[in-house]
């Protein structure tokens, strides 16, 4: 077996986790020039670059990153390799996940996790956009493409919008079309009775201004009338709350409405859904399977999704990979 200079492969993997020797140093407890020396013999083996370069800060080359997914990789494996024969129980899981999620959905429900499974160490590594699906970034992802064949998927939610307002904007709206029986909410609005209310606009949901109003509109066959306020916000946490204080009417999905108890403060309207086109996965890379943490996670987040509604299903009953 023709292997590299086993030494380096540690300091390598800090050097372009942390992109800094100085700080790849502290964290080895060795000295600078120990680094650049393991750096400098790994490299010669290899007969390739791994870094560039700049002042105090370092690169990975587009070989050296080849080389990092490979080897954080294999080192992670034998680090949870040897904690398991040492009878180490504790795994250190590092899961990316989109803000939205973790915040309305996610954090809340972190408290059974832990008591269900006290032995895993859960980081939480929040991103406004898709994430980067490398070890590098994290252990496993919450995402929303199967964009990397290196990875396998888990279905989490098929994503869904639907208009929600306060509970008082909703005596507001009954009370302005003249809705104040008992059966007012099962009164479908019409497209063009929500559009006499402001409508409260997420940006980053398809990445235009009003896009996620406009596609509701088209699911109904209409277009979203000229005479209709729109207020913008870039991101949904934002326009949920100011649904929240009475300012409007907004598109939101089940997971923002959930599990936080200030769900009690909306109402859904009697109006249709749209589908967004997009379904959340669980995703975690394939030569990882056998991680124990990683698919204890993967079982977790798959029971609370059908639990909570969001996938159907019967829980504990997803065994397979």
């Amino acid at each position: 077996m023709k292997l590299p200079p086993l030494k380096a492969l540690p300091v390598f993997e800090a050097v372009a986790r942390l992109n800094s020797f100085s700080l790849a140093s502290e964290e080895l407890a060795i000295t600078q020039s120990a680094v650049s020396h393991q750096i400098k013999q790994l490299e010669t083996y290899l007969g390739e670059r791994l870094f560039w370069r700049s002042g105090r800060r370092v690169t990975l080359t587009d070989e050296g990153r080849q080389y990092f997914d490979a080897i954080g990789s294999a080192l992670l494996q034998i680090e949870r390799a040897s904690e398991q024969l040492l009878g180490h129980e504790e795994s250190r899981i590092r899961l990316s996940v989109f803000s939205s999620f973790a915040v309305r959905w996610l954090v809340p429900r972190l408290p059974e996790l832990q008591r269900l499974h006290p032995q895993i160490d859960l980081s939480l590594e929040m991103t406004s956009e898709n994430p980067v699906l490398s070890d590098r970034v994290a252990d496993c992802f919450i995402t929303i493409h199967k964009q990397s064949t290196a990875y396998s998927y888990e279905p989490l939610y098929v994503e869904r919008l639907f208009p929600v307002c306060s509970q008082d904007y909703w005596q507001k709206i009954c009370r302005e079309l003249g809705r104040e029986d008992a059966d007012a909410e099962r009164q479908e609005m019409s497209p063009e009775e929500v559009a006499l209310f402001p409508l409260l606009s997420t940006h980053s949901i398809f990445d235009r201004p009003a896009g996620d109003w406009e596609v509701w509109y088209r699911s109904v066959e209409r277009s979203i009338p000229a005479t209709a306020r729109v207020q913008h916000f870039s991101h949904m946490l934002l326009a949920l709350e100011a649904a929240r204080f009475h300012q409007g009417i907004a598109l939101t999905n089940d997971y923002m409405l959930s599990t936080r108890k200030d769900s009690e403060d909306f109402v859904r309207l009697p109006c249709p859904a749209v589908m967004t086109g997009d379904e959340f996965y669980f995703a975690w890379k394939t030569s990882r399977r056998q991680e124990r943490g990683i698919q204890l996670i993967r079982r977790w987040l798959v029971d609370e999704a059908i639990l909570g509604g969001l996938r159907a299903g019967d829980p504990a009953g997803t065994d397979g990979v």
